[in-house]
């Protein structure tokens, strides 16, 4: 379904979108960046809005946050476009092309929230979901006028121009961001974007929702312990309560770097734990990923998979009444 591009502005023969930072040129049939922007009679649209192409129940931690929410189900949802290209996107078919979707309406959303059992509320994720922003506006706006309790979660790349994200953060709750590196080089060559408008949105996010980071590490690309001291540094910078996420980067779509080994993700990880207080691993097979207090130790969240067990009945360590930043 077709809607209006929310965020635009007219420039001589062609109208620019001004919903992420790449400002794309839309004119007549031809799309911008992320595929789904385009102009139809001299009207910027969204070809994705309420189009959905995948839709699942998950579980929170797989999103992942492992500080919002812990045990807790979530309904996932994603449509198609994408603005960036990384070369080692493992959800192409929907982000790189036009997979088959399904129309849901607003108000049928909203009903299949609430149908989910041990359900926080809703995901958006798979693509990037701010390809999807007129739709996700709408959505978020009309769950917080039903239930404000109901949690909106976003799960984005972070590649969006300032205006349209402040007209939506009054309805979302937490963001998990990827920062996929931190050079402009590897902005440029891997994901076909530029590094500043991500850490302005970073910046921007940890003001008005809960905020965790993940970043996929590559082998031979951005693994390097420099790298992620830098990264770690940055976060450091915003809030060094955040939640940073090392994932292991396995060969996908069309970039064939050898999986990163797991002694450099380790690295990297107590690397990152100098300036940060909470740092986990991810895609790697027996690693402890328990949350801790880090004032006094104490087990705060056991994790075995996706199997949670929450010993923390508030935003403090029951031992020591360290603040945590949580929310459970």
């Amino acid at each position: 379904m077709d809607a209006k591009v929310l965020f635009n502005e007219k420039f001589k023969d062609n109208i620019k979108c001004r919903v992420c930072p790449h400002n794309c040129m839309l004119s007549e049939g031809k799309f911008g960046i992320c595929s789904v922007r385009t102009l139809k009679s001299d009207i910027p649209i969204a070809i994705n809005y309420g189009e959905i192409a995948s839709c699942g129940v998950d579980p929170i931690e797989k999103k992942p946050l492992y500080h919002f929410k812990p045990s807790k189900n979530i309904l996932s949802v994603g449509t198609f476009g994408c603005n960036m290209t990384c070369t080692f996107c493992q959800n192409h078919e929907i982000s790189q092309n036009r997979p088959q979707t399904q129309y849901i309406s607003t108000n049928k959303l909203i009903n299949i929230i609430n149908e989910v059992e041990n359900n926080a509320g809703i995901a958006f994720t798979y693509n990037e979901p701010f390809m999807w922003y007129e739709y996700i506006y709408d959505v978020a706006k009309s769950i917080k006028e039903v239930n404000p309790n109901t949690s909106v979660v976003i799960v984005t790349n972070g590649y969006i121009n300032e205006e349209p994200l402040m007209k939506l953060l009054p309805y979302v709750d937490a963001m998990n961001i990827d920062l996929k590196g931190y050079t402009n080089k590897y902005y440029n060559k891997i994901c076909g974007a530029k590094l500043d408008p991500v850490l302005e949105t970073i910046r921007r996010c940890n003001d008005h929702c809960h905020v965790e980071i993940t970043t996929l590490l590559v082998r031979d690309e951005n693994d390097s312990i420099e790298e992620a001291s830098e990264i770690a540094k940055f976060i450091a910078s915003v809030n060094e309560n955040i939640p940073l996420h090392l994932s292991r980067y396995f060969p996908r779509y069309k970039m064939n770097n050898a999986a990163t080994k797991v002694e450099c993700i380790i690295e990297a990880q107590r690397e990152a734990k100098k300036y940060l207080k909470y740092v986990y691993v991810g895609n790697v097979d027996g690693i402890d990923n328990n949350t801790y207090c880090p004032k006094c130790n104490e087990l705060l969240i056991r994790r075995n998979g996706y199997n949670t067990e929450v010993m923390i009945e508030d935003n403090r360590c029951r031992k020591c009444g360290e603040e945590i930043n949580i929310i459970i």
